[in-house]
């Protein structure tokens, strides 16, 4: 029997579409958003699954599907099954995240197959970034003819950044970003990952801050009209609806309803031009991997992490 591909995809929307497109082989579809909560290095293990039901019950009220969860994780188990993987993920920092993740599991499971990746990004006359999902049939057939065999240097760099992000000194990141390799937008996804964390003269994020210029500079009559504005411009982080949504709620301090519209209060003037520190005020409390978003400050002057002098505040 001819052995098949394994295809892994970001999400149900493009298993969905690369089925209509009548790509052969067997589809894994990674449901996970592991951008956002606690991670360990170990991925197929009672204490990542746990610590996984437990972040995304408590922040967005979510119950994972154990028995699906595990009914897809056990696809890679029928390793002899397949002739090559080919990973399906985007440009951004969500799908950056879940495919390094990918990656170490791959690794973990001791599978010896040539990885591909079909990754989508800047395309050919188009000045916006696109999503997998929102190119022609014509332009998924071209990505998946010119995929990406990962090296082995790619795949060391793929467990390395795993291993830095489940720890607890992301500044170790850093140098990755420059490095070369066959992940096109790392490095664009990891300076973006350090910017979410509060910026040490405000105390807003790269997405916080961005959500408040976008009220100061449009008309926006809602915090679903907000929503809207925030997904169409948050830039490489690839947020979905319920992630962004959180942080509008946490940002609400700074906004208030006149007159039908959304307009910075005096707060949301001061967060913009830098004249406090409102980390605190904001309150999102939320872990990347293995550090706690309030552990540190990103420093623009030095280009790095600070670790969070509580007394600041």
């Amino acid at each position: 029997m001819a052995k098949q591909s394994l295809h892994i995809t970001n999400g149900s929307n493009l298993t969905n579409y690369l089925n209509e497109l009548n790509f052969k082989g067997d589809f894994l579809t990674w449901h996970e958003m592991l951008c956002e909560g606690p991670t360990s290095k170990l991925i197929n293990s009672e204490l990542f699954l746990n610590a996984r039901k437990s972040f995304l019950n408590h922040f967005y009220d979510v119950e994972i599907d154990e028995y699906e969860y595990k009914n897809e994780l056990q696809k890679l188990d029928k390793k002899d099954k397949y002739s090559k993987i080919v990973l399906w993920f985007e440009y951004d920092l969500f799908c950056h995240i879940n495919m390094i993740a990918v990656i170490n599991l791959i690794q973990q499971q001791k599978i010896n197959l040539p990885i591909y990746l079909v990754c989508s990004g800047r395309i050919e006359g188009d000045k916006n970034l696109r999503g997998l999902s929102e190119l022609s049939p014509e332009q998924i057939d071209k990505h998946y003819k010119n995929r990406i065999k990962l090296s082995d240097q790619d795949i060391d760099i793929a467990v390395s950044v795993w291993q830095i992000y489940c720890g607890k000194d992301h500044n170790l990141l850093k140098p990755y970003i420059t490095k070369k390799s066959s992940f096109e937008y790392l490095g664009c996804c990891l300076k973006a990952h350090l910017k979410r964390f509060p910026d040490s003269r405000n105390g807003l994020n790269a997405l916080e801050y961005n959500i408040l210029e976008l009220l100061n500079k449009y008309e926006i009559k809602s915090e679903h009209h907000l929503l809207g504005y925030a997904l169409n411009y948050q830039g490489y982080y690839g947020f979905g609806d319920i992630q962004l949504k959180r942080i509008i709620d946490k940002l609400s301090l700074f906004f208030s309803e006149e007159n039908g519209y959304l307009k910075l209060n005096r707060k949301g003037h001061e967060a913009l031009i830098g004249q406090h520190n409102f980390s605190a005020k904001i309150n999102n409390k939320i872990i990347f991997g293995g550090v706690n978003k309030f552990d540190f400050q990103f420093n623009k002057l030095q280009n790095k992490l600070v670790k969070t002098v509580i007394d600041a505040y």
